[in-house]
């Protein structure tokens, strides 16, 4: 045999395929790594095929997901996993954002509670988990299997004013479950936000998911409920919101809380009225609620009510900040609305989001004469329950029985009415000055509005972004129609106020942007409020964290004022409402005293005269008491300051 120096053996052909097999592994692992570390960087779904049939782990924890942006969903899956917990039933609540999709075919039992967010598309937190079942319920060579040991269940929460797109992100997680070879535990429950029973609506699916989890229920049995099919089957939905209200006769229901609902055919036998069949926005057993309560309901879509600074001067404790900023006489205020619906549905709602909700006018009309009527002399029957209750001061009585201002901003957007412009004209004719609020989503509306003495619109937010968090409209152009809703400021003669309502943690922080949107609308003045706390419900997340204290207000009025160089500055608060005044310096000042305070009779005199005015022509000189600043803090001296005594534990 020869041996040839330095030279090596020729490897045999198993060995060079043990060799090959070897390096491509090796390169096929370091690709892999690579691969996964990028994935994860970019959050981009990048499929791989696991054991269709993986072995479930014994006691493995059911999962409850929420995809959500708002808080609500978060909330409700919570509520879910202490009910279960307490029930001795493992579970772990998932938020998707920080979840490996990859890790389902490992589990047992998912469930899903799914808001829907823009266009239909799930909310950001659960992008990821979505794109990552679509791409694979849609991969042929995933298959049916991959979920074959996972039992789901999906509960959706959306708004049925978005039609077509209604709980569409939970209908797509249900579609990919089954198509992964998921098992459903029981068919979509659907969720609505503006019916005033989403919490019980949950908490029914939840009875059943809890039947489910105890082996009371099988998997495959069908629970519909009667009232739900009968609800799909017989309620007609456009992109106005008609809801079924589920409570007993005896069930205690709120003005704010309940105004608009209007029941199945089947449940009040009267969804539309005699009138050609156009649905009624209040129905006879929301009037029953409503006047059980003390609300009065005019007509079939107006409201009345007394505000608390109406009972509280009326005893001659002080009237509202806009006392102190404008000179309105409280107890001659009256409080109304000839719309209870609204086109937002703000998170800090004090109705939380249970009036109905539209894009456009889609209800019977009232006459405004009627309404006007109707009004005056229902609020006038309130005034004159007052009488005999302690504190409460003759003469200010005999005064509350005549109104002479009015707050067209109860509850919904009165500007959506069709005759707004003959309803304040009639108000003006009866010599009552006129405070219209409207949220920023009808420019066209506001063009063509006759003056009123104070025209409002709502500034809830100053990005695009944030008023979307907070106002939750409707319309898909609603910033388009907020810019050209400020913008319709520019051609009113009359007094006009951008209203911010300061919400911590959610546009608090945004003074710069609202600086930049001054120019827009050019207002005389800017009432800058501290929110509400109305407490939170699964359709508001707010605490009183969110919100700010008077001096935080303050801060914030001071900054933006500087901002606004020079155009505006600080020059009234009420310090009872935690809210402060910016004015325009160059219109409202003068000779150092600012003139904010309105001269209701020149209005009057100016409007019955038939010609053009303008702002400056019914003005009159603030009080030093309700200037800023003042030791007073915007409290009348004339008024008694009353303060309760709270007893401590």
């Amino acid at each position: 045999m020869t041996i040839i120096s330095g030279a090596a053996p020729a490897p045999a052909p198993g060995a060079r395929f043990a060799l090959v097999a070897l390096l491509s592994f090796s390169a096929f692992c370091l690709w892999k790594s690579y691969s996964l570390r990028h994935r994860r960087r970019n959050r981009t779904p990048s499929l791989t095929f696991p054991n269709p049939n993986p072995k479930p782990k014994p006691n493995q924890p059911a999962k409850i997901f929420f995809a959500s942006q708002t808080g609500t969903s978060e909330f409700l899956a919570r509520r879910l996993a202490t009910r279960l917990s307490a029930c001795g039933i493992a579970v772990d609540i998932v938020d998707p954002r920080d979840y490996e999709p990859e890790d389902l075919p490992k589990e047992t039992v998912v469930l899903i509670v799914a808001s829907t967010w823009e266009n239909g598309e799930p909310p950001p937190n659960a992008a990821f988990l979505a794109r990552w079942l679509a791409e694979s319920a849609a991969d042929f060579r995933v298959g049916s299997l991959m979920l074959t040991r996972c039992q789901f269940a999906v509960f959706g929460v959306g708004s049925r004013s978005y039609g077509s797109t209604f709980n569409a992100a939970a209908l797509d997680f249900t579609r990919w479950m089954k198509e992964l070879g998921a098992a459903e535990m029981m068919p979509l429950w659907d969720g609505d936000v503006d019916g005033g029973g989403l919490e019980k609506e949950f908490d029914l699916w939840s009875e059943e998911i809890l039947s489910f989890m105890k082996g009371e229920r099988r998997l495959g049995d069908e629970a519909r409920r009667d009232e739900v099919d009968e609800l799909e089957e017989d309620v007609e939905f456009d992109d106005v919101d008609e809801v079924v209200i589920e409570t007993v006769e005896d069930d205690v229901v709120d003005l704010e809380d309940i105004a608009g609902k209007a029941p199945s055919k089947k449940t009040s036998g009267e969804l539309v009225n005699g009138n050609g069949g156009i649905k009624e926005m209040v129905t006879p057993i929301i009037r029953k609620n409503l006047e059980k309560q003390g609300y009065k309901i005019i007509g079939s879509h107006s409201g009345v009510k007394i505000c608390r600074w109406t009972k509280a001067q009326l005893r001659g404790r002080g009237g509202c900040y806009k006392h102190s900023f404008y000179g309105i006489e409280s107890h001659r205020c009256m409080e109304a609305t000839p719309s209870l619906a609204c086109a937002n549905k703000c998170v800090f709602c004090w109705r939380h989001h249970t009036n109905p909700v539209g894009k456009d006018w889609r209800w019977k009309l009232d006459d405004p004469l009627v309404i006007v009527d109707a009004a005056i002399d229902l609020h006038v029957k309130m005034i004159k329950q007052m009488k005999g209750v302690p504190g409460v001061k003759e003469q200010h009585l005999l005064e509350g029985l005549s109104p002479r201002h009015c707050a067209l901003s109860l509850v919904g957007e009165p500007i959506m009415y069709p005759e707004i412009n003959t309803l304040i004209e009639e108000l003006h004719r009866r010599h009552i000055s006129t405070f219209l609020v409207t949220n920023a989503q009808f420019p066209d509306r506001i063009k063509m509005l006759k003056p009123v003495t104070q025209l409002y619109v709502s500034v809830d937010a100053a990005t695009k972004e944030s008023l979307k968090a907070i106002d939750r409209p409707l319309f898909r152009d609603f910033w388009e129609r907020f810019v050209d809703s400020l913008k319709a400021l520019q051609s009113k003669q009359q007094r006009t106020v951008y209203r911010l309502t300061l919400v911590k943690g959610w546009n608090a922080e945004e003074v710069e942007a609202y600086a930049n949107l001054l120019g827009l609308g050019e207002p005389d003045f800017i009432e800058i409020k501290g929110v509400t706390y109305c407490g939170s419900t699964a359709t508001s997340k707010l605490t009183m964290e969110n919100v700010p204290w008077h001096s935080d207000v303050r801060k914030f009025s001071e900054t933006l004022a500087i901002k606004s160089n020079g155009l505006y500055d600080v020059a009234c608060e009420h310090v009872h409402s935690c809210c402060v005044l910016l004015a325009k310096v160059g219109k409202f000042k003068i000779n150092g005293l600012w003139h904010t305070w309105i001269d209701y009779e020149r209005f009057h005199d100016l409007v019955s005269s038939g010609k053009a005015f303008r702002t400056e022509d019914y003005m009159a000189l603030t009080p030093s008491w309700a200037v800023y600043g003042a030791e007073e803090g915007g409290f009348d001296p004339n008024q008694f300051r009353y303060k309760k005594e709270r007893l401590k534990n």
